[in-house]
């Protein structure tokens, strides 16, 4: 092994040099963009990157000035991170201070910064002796050895920083509200971050260029975000991709003797479309595959209708497509789906509810007359109540309904006269309610009364719902006390709303 280094330091002697900082660089680069990924922070790394240009010259400047020599690359990193600390200052202020929205001012701020370094590498070009076509384009191959330390240690500080601080960066990377409410400082958590990022950028740059290195921070990240579901496996799948992407681009360039910076950045872009296009559960195939696959919720519904309306709920694939208007693929593609949800049962070509099914059909139904109840109070036509409410009916989200049937007073029939079914997914003994919900049958014992309520009633008495009087907007209700005496009472659907019942 050693003779083998040996002789590729021989015969290729900025080999090594470029595979070790490139390594290094592409580690760090793919292991904070992670958290730059996830934050959606994408192109303040791209305003970090570029306000670098003015951190770099005024580092130059004062070691040039004050010590009469050039500068070194610890100058250097130290003038970029506070370039980068101002450049993230402006924006957040200036966001905060006018109405001006955040990606417009990292817009302004990124390119004004970049800017004014170049007009000071302009005034100062006597001075300031920077290569700009590798400042833009990256070094790889002209690495100096006191530039490998740099990045070394860079790479060193920044990944202990991420292992040490991994909670505290978790929770703030995906609920900030949660973390200030723990007692963690994330202002200072995104300064520190921040801080991390710039010192990742200083060095990718050497690498890349300060055109190319956002690619380098999000090109891998946003690749292992494709197939991670975790943050601890994204960051190493994140750096793998970073080290193939560095890799097989190296040598591509060698092979066609063309800038490496700019092939590596190529090859990671073309993994990330790869990723794209086969990621088992968020790549373009699998989510056509996907839509190949689903059946749409209406077809499901309407299906389920038809099957609760017919004789003992029970039909065969003739009657649904008379009902439907489907075709018979798009019928069976649906039962199949239900049958795999254990929603329908389909033997000997009759096709039957399970108990699941039937509780989804008798939700569908309930929402489909209180929604005919609702259109009948709006004065639309009775022939055309079936037509609207079967559109309506699919917007059945559980808080809707309950609300729809609360502003109706709890119908018990809709306007054709059929019953409208009871809410029977909170009907739980046990369960605490609004005596308006409950129907004739049911029992319990009040934990409440609102202040509408002038009876003598009290927590604790024991209360049975009877029939409802006068077109169903009276609840009558016995009342049975503490001592056994039993009343009955009629209460309007305000009064009932008003009493809390826990069910028998």
């Amino acid at each position: 092994m050693y003779e083998w280094i040996v002789e590729v330091h021989t015969t290729s002697p900025h080999l090594i040099k470029a595979l070790l900082t490139g390594l290094l660089v592409t580690t760090v680069c793919s292991v904070i963009g992670c958290f730059i990924v996830l934050k959606k922070t994408s192109f303040l790394a791209d305003a970090l990157a570029h306000s670098m240009l003015a951190g770099v010259v005024v580092g130059y400047l004062l070691m040039k000035i004050t010590y009469g020599r050039d500068a070194h690359a610890g100058a250097m990193l130290i003038g970029s991170i506070i370039s980068g600390l101002i450049t993230v200052a402006m924006i957040g202020f200036v966001s905060r201070m006018s109405r001006v929205k955040e990606d417009a001012v990292i817009g302004i701020m990124y390119t004004g910064i970049f800017a004014f370094g170049g007009v000071l590498v302009s005034l100062f070009s006597e001075y300031v002796h920077i290569d700009l076509l590798h400042f833009i384009v990256g070094q790889l191959l002209g690495v100096s050895d006191e530039k490998l330390w740099m990045m070394a240690i860079v790479a060193v500080v920044v990944l202990a920083f991420i292992v040490l601080m991994f909670r505290s960066l978790q929770l703030v990377t995906f609920d900030r509200v949660m973390a200030a409410s723990l007692g963690m400082n994330v202002i200072l958590l995104d300064y520190m971050l921040t801080t991390c990022t710039a010192m990742v950028v200083v060095t990718g740059v050497q690498v890349v260029g300060v055109i190319q290195v956002v690619g380098l921070l999000i090109a891998p990240a946003a690749t292992a975000y494709l197939l991670c579901d975790r943050l601890k496996n994204m960051l190493w799948v994140s750096a793998v991709f970073g080290w193939t992407g560095f890799l097989i681009g190296y040598f591509l360039s060698e092979s066609l003797n063309v800038a490496p910076g700019a092939m590596i950045v190529v090859v990671l872009t073309a993994q990330f479309l790869t990723v794209f296009l086969v990621a088992p559960r968020y790549g373009l195939l699998a989510d056509f595959q996907r839509k190949l696959r689903a059946v749409p919720q209406q077809v499901i519904e309407d299906i389920l209708g038809v099957i609760l309306r017919a004789e003992n709920e029970q039909c065969g694939m003739e009657e649904l497509v008379r009902h439907t208007d489907y075709k018979n693929d798009r019928i069976r593609k649906a039962l199949n789906s239900m049958v795999k949800q254990e929603w329908l049962e389909f033997e000997g070509g009759v096709i039957s509810f399970t108990e699941e099914g039937r509780i989804q059909a008798r939700r569908l139904l309930r929402a489909h007359r209180l929604w005919e109840t609702y259109l009948q109070h709006l004065g639309v036509a009775e022939d055309e109540l079936h037509q609207r409410a079967h559109v309506l009916e699919h917007l059945h989200d559980e808080e809707a309904v309950d609300y729809l049937d609360d502003k109706l007073g709890h119908p018990l029939t809709d306007p054709h006269g059929k019953e409208i079914p009871e809410d029977f997914e909170h009907l739980v003994p046990g369960e605490i309610m609004t005596l308006a919900i409950l129907r004739e049958g049911h029992s319990g014992q009040i934990v409440s009364i609102g202040e509408l309520i002038v009876e003598p009633l009290a927590v604790g008495d024991k209360v049975a719902v009877g029939g409802r009087e006068n077109d169903s907007r009276t609840w009558v209700v016995t009342v049975t006390d503490a001592d056994g005496k039993s009343t009955d009472y009629h209460f309007n659907h305000n009064e009932a709303d008003a009493i809390c019942v826990r069910l028998d």
